[in-house]
């Protein structure tokens, strides 16, 4: 106690002047006061329990038309319209421990691949392919569109331009159909 101001010393000046650590006060005091200290949850104290903003969800999810809603419609329903204010961390930890999350896709069985992996035809101009690719010449880049058959894998048409548009696989494509005609 100060002897002027009759008002006890900080812990901070006394733990200077006695060069103490304040941990070391804190921890002797606790075990003067004899009363075993049970742990708790740190942090500020939350309004609801666990078990309250679990049937908050409840009756969110109840009260809405769809099904499956995820945690961030759940939580930002929770704090506009019910004044639940929680963390979006604690709703998924919630939602999670009562297997209550919404499933990212459903998993189903497949099917049996019924495609053998061949596109291979019977007859001739049953099915084309049209492809494109670039290649560097002497005068600069080029593009090459080609059109092959699936059966006898012949080159229908090929164009060679500047720049490989649509419009330019159209006219390989108008060339392959003129020289299929000829035929």
């Amino acid at each position: 106690m100060s002897p002027s101001a009759k008002k006890p010393y900080g812990i901070l000046r006394v733990c200077r002047a006695w060069r103490l650590a304040r941990a070391t006060v804190q921890r002797h005091k606790a075990l003067a006061d004899g009363a075993p200290r049970i742990p708790a949850k740190r942090g500020p104290k939350t309004f609801l329990s666990d078990e309250q903003i679990f049937a908050e969800i409840r009756a969110d999810l109840a009260s809405t038309l769809f099904v499956g809603e995820g945690h961030r419609k759940v939580w930002a329903r929770l704090r506009k319209e019910r004044g639940v204010r929680t963390s979006m961390r604690r709703i998924i930890r919630i939602m999670r421990e009562h297997g209550i999350l919404a499933c990212d896709r459903p998993i189903g069985v497949r099917e049996p691949d019924t495609h053998d992996r061949t596109i291979t035809t019977e007859t001739s101009d049953a099915m084309w392919a049209i492809d494109a690719t670039g290649c560097l010449t002497d005068e600069g880049n080029a593009a090459v569109s080609v059109v092959v058959d699936h059966c006898t894998g012949e080159c229908l048409g090929v164009r060679v331009t500047l720049r490989g548009t649509r419009f330019e696989a159209i006219e390989c494509l108008r060339e392959a159909i003129h020289s299929a005609k000829r035929q």
